[in-house]
């Protein structure tokens, strides 16, 4: 096969569709190990950023992306040029529809693209992380309407992504690479170029089991956040400190793996994948009821919040409605600038909704962007002392490293706390 050669040689060019934070971080480390590297991405401003050799992603470093420039990395929106790439990789997201079923517009958008400039001796990835058989069933009759035929003309392959934006100890480079292919050439040349990028490649026997593993991942940790989370409501009414109880759980050196509660799931994998697999189980008649119901009480955490926020209000005898509430950081995670599937913007939404007055301090987000969902004109406040007196309430909705948490205590009226940052006191309600 010649394509298998030109990996070899590193002589194949790469191409990734999508520059964001799954497919940005592949383009760089393509480039660094000396494949010429083509990223594509509908959004001129991010192509711009990326030849002037700019970051728009807080982890991402800027060096890192004018080395890959200055080496051989080329940002375009042209599609056209995906006939000159070998190597095609779908980063593209996978979010869930109003209904929370699958919305699979950019695989589908990107599917047509590469079918209109598809040839012979192409190897395409999927990383996108979908619903078991979505290569198959989804992908590839996009790609055969350009009259050629996967397995024979092309190869297919799917390897989930894995990446955990803000963690500097897990990189794209040493985490481990799960790979299936439509067959085993397509499997072959998938493992070929990817043992040449990363530290540790995983072959699997078919691409339904490589989407599976994603799933399998993600849906561990949204089953067992749920469960703390359920637990957090429970112990709060039995006015018992649920992070002080996983601390000491965690004492235990064997059997039991510590869970977090929060205002809710975020990012772009774990609120997501419980409902498309469920989604996907009906078309085999089958509920996933302890899926489903992992999803629904991580979806319904910000309410909770809200309920911890008015109880707190009425003691103190003020109302929702006309009090001024400071979000305290409003990415997904701590330490990251990634808005996807934030609770906190659910929160805010319900608090602006009852008529409080929202505004927020976050480092990593100075000013609001535009999301699918909501569309908040806001820029973040500074955090000192008279932001925080005039607030009616502050509630911890990301935990953020760098942020003054003393100054936060001494001066706020009331604080609700849903990430366990601090002490119990006469002014910090747990949420």
């Amino acid at each position: 096969m010649e394509i298998l050669e030109k990996i070899e040689k590193r002589e194949a060019i790469i191409g990734i569709i999508g520059m964001g934070y799954v497919g940005l971080p592949l383009a760089i480390l393509s480039s660094n190990f000396g494949f010429s590297t083509i990223g594509f991405d509908v959004d001129e401003e991010k192509v711009r950023k990326l030849n002037e050799g700019k970051s728009y992603i807080k982890h991402i470093k800027e060096e890192d992306i004018k080395k890959a420039v200055n080496k051989n990395f080329k940002a375009t929106s042209n599609f056209q040029k995906l006939s000159k790439c070998d190597v095609i990789l779908i980063c593209v997201p996978t979010p869930l529809t109003d209904h929370l079923e699958p919305d699979m517009q950019y695989i589908e958008k990107t599917g047509i693209e590469i079918s209109k400039n598809l040839r012979k001796d192409q190897l395409i990835v999927l990383e996108s992380t979908t619903y078991p058989g979505t290569t198959e069933e989804f992908l590839i009759p996009i790609l055969e309407k350009s009259g050629l035929k996967a397995g024979h003309d092309f190869y297919v392959a799917f390897s989930p992504e894995r990446e955990d934006p803000g963690n500097p100890n897990f990189s794209t480079r040493i985490i481990p690479k799960v790979v299936g292919g439509l067959d085993e050439n397509s499997l072959k040349v998938a493992v070929a170029f990817y043992e040449k990028i990363v530290e540790k490649v995983v072959p699997v026997s078919s691409l339904k089991v490589a989407e599976s593993c994603k799933i399998l991942e993600n849906m561990y940790r949204a089953v067992n956040i749920a469960m703390v989370n359920e637990l957090k409501i429970l112990f709060t009414k039995m006015g018992i400190d649920i992070w002080e109880v996983i601390k000491a759980a965690s004492t235990k050196p064997f059997g039991f793996q510590p869970f977090y509660p929060g205002p809710g799931l975020g990012g772009h994998c774990i609120p997501i994948d419980p409902f498309y697999l469920s989604w996907k189980a009906k078309e085999y008649d089958l509920n996933l009821r302890f899926v489903e119901l992992a999803g629904e009480v991580n979806i319904s955490m910000p309410y909770f919040v809200v309920e911890r926020l008015i109880e707190a209000l009425n003691e103190r005898g003020k109302t929702l409605r006309g009090s001024n509430i400071l979000l305290l950081g409003i990415a997904y995670k701590k330490n990251v600038d990634d808005l996807r599937e934030s609770p906190a913007l659910k929160i805010w939404d319900i608090l602006q909704k009852k008529g409080a007055k929202v505004f927020y301090y976050d480092p990593y987000i100075p000013k609001f962007p535009k999301t699918r969902r909501y569309k908040f004109e806001a820029e973040s406040v500074q955090l000192n002392k008279e932001i925080l007196e005039f607030s009616d309430a502050v509630i911890i909705t990301t935990d953020h490293s760098n942020v003054d948490y003393e100054l936060v205590k001494k001066f706020s009226k009331l604080i609700i706390d849903t990430r366990g940052v601090l002490p119990k006191g006469l002014n910090v309600v747990k949420a």
